[in-house]
């Protein structure tokens, strides 16, 4: 059933009349309200539940906080009141970080142009500007469609203009995250702008800032998402080479990592964000080529019980393993230990599980050799473990099937062993418990032998597609 959707002052109104109308309390008033809406299928996600309170300026009055801030911000700008103005845009920020009911009602009631005026006002005053970043950071969380030419304008400004203070850059950065989450159009354009070259050079001159260091490779690693459901297709791809060749993000982003070689938080986004790039073959071999590969396995080895950064490990290692030569230099390296080692270790953990699981399949995709040290390693005992820990998980049992299949495609020498571990009462669990199994848990089950039903579901005979 498709959502309803109210105004907040739909909302506030009816809190109002149960209060006014029916004698009852402001929390009861609140909580009846709620129940009224939610039984009738509302949607109250960017509906402020609070009472508004009453102003002695009348009923036109705004009746919620961040409704009086802006109002007193709007005014502020107007008289070009710069300390007010700056004082004011921290309030704001922070009431807009209360969540995003609060802050889609101050994009409703025309906050971004009233920001927008805030931040051309103290463009070059160093510590107003930090506020109005701040606050129009806050304000664009999940709302990327405010931002304007204007606004991109700005913020392309501050980064030229202030390239080596680190406040205002982790702050750019952070705003650049928001209007861009979600908004091809938004990322075409400040790729455009060159913002690519803006990010990296943030690593460069502040690559001893964990801060900025992580904001930066979660703003890259955006620049090559493919999440705008509004678009056909996007240019992730195409960004991804940018930042690699024409700004030498690979080189970049393994240099960094060796200075934070104690902080697993920083670790876990450069190892994520060099996953994103190897979207070449030859972009995988530049990472084993730059030491990046050396580098993820031994944190895999010295860093195993931080679960956060083992699962980027892993995303990563298997991202790199697209390129066959790789796959060599990964297993030669006693990569594969070290994934099963992982994966045994945070058995409970379904998304370590699943990269684990994906990392094996892509190193023994179309490699026997690496698929004997599979096997030896106990590589598919440890993928059938993790689909009987996590019945439920349509992911880890995916990847775990994929694993399966791809270890007798080419070695079916592997097939008895594999169906003695209890492979395909496992796999036809996975097929008949989630859809999504069905065509990887059929090929998994074929090449061990088993008999499974493959339909056809046209052969191009028996009639005519034209009536």
């Amino acid at each position: 059933m498709a959502c309803k959707w109210i105004t907040q002052e739909t909302f506030d109104a009816v809190v109002q009349e149960n209060i006014a109308e029916f004698d009852m309390e402001p929390e009861e008033a609140l909580n009846d309200a709620i129940q009224q809406f939610e039984s009738q299928g509302v949607d109250l996600t960017n509906i402020i539940k609070a009472v508004g309170k009453h102003s002695e300026e009348g009923e036109a009055a705004p009746s919620h906080d961040i409704l009086r801030t802006l109002e007193s911000l709007r005014k502020a700008v107007e008289t070009s009141s710069v300390s007010s103005v700056s004082e004011l845009l921290v309030k704001f920020g922070d009431q807009c970080k209360q969540g995003m009911a609060h802050r889609y009602l101050a994009g409703q009631k025309f906050a971004y142009p009233v920001v927008l005026e805030a931040w051309k006002l103290c463009e070059r005053d160093r510590e107003t500007l930090l506020n109005a970043l701040y606050a129009m950071s806050s304000l664009t969380d999940g709302q990327p469609d405010l931002l304007e030419g204007v606004g991109q304008e700005l913020l392309t400004h501050a980064f030229q203009n202030y390239s080596k203070d680190a406040e205002v850059i982790l702050l750019a950065i952070r705003l650049t995250r928001h209007v861009c989450l979600k908004h091809e159009q938004n990322r075409q354009a400040f790729v455009k702008a060159g913002i690519l070259r803006y990010l990296t050079q943030a690593i460069s001159n502040h690559g001893t800032d964990p801060d900025v260091v992580r904001e930066a490779c979660s703003a890259l690693r955006i620049m090559t998402f493919d999440d705008d459901i509004r678009v056909p297709f996007g240019h992730a791809h195409d960004h991804a080479k940018m930042i690699v060749m024409e700004n030498a993000g690979l080189k970049l982003l393994i240099e960094a990592a060796k200075g934070f070689t104690d902080n697993s938080v920083v670790l876990s986004e450069l190892c994520s964000t060099i996953g994103r790039l190897c979207v070449r073959n030859e972009f995988c071999q530049d990472v084993v080529d730059l030491g990046g590969l050396n580098f993820m396995l031994a944190l895999l080895a010295d860093c195993i019980d931080h679960q956060e950064l083992v699962k980027q490990v892993l995303s990563a290692i298997k991202a790199t393993a697209g390129n066959d030569d790789v796959k060599d230099a990964i297993v030669n390296s006693g990569g594969t230990d070290l994934i099963i080692l992982a994966m045994t270790r945070h058995f409970s953990n379904a998304q370590i599980c699943d990269q684990a699981c994906a990392a094996l399949a892509m190193l023994a995709l179309r490699k026997p050799e690496n698929c004997k040290v599979i096997m030896e390693g106990g590589g598919a005992l440890a993928a059938l473990q993790a689909m009987k820990i996590h019945p439920k998980n349509c992911i880890v049992k995916k990847q775990a099937c994929m694993v399966i299949r791809n270890l007798v495609s080419r070695t079916c020498d592997f097939s008895q062993p594999i169906l003695e571990m209890g492979a395909e009462s496992l796999i036809l669990q996975a097929r008949c418990t989630h859809k999504d199994c069905e065509d990887v848990a059929k090929a998994a089950l074929r090449d061990l032998g088993c008999r499974v039903e493959l339909r056809e579901l046209w052969t191009g005979q028996k009639g005519s597609l034209v009536q």
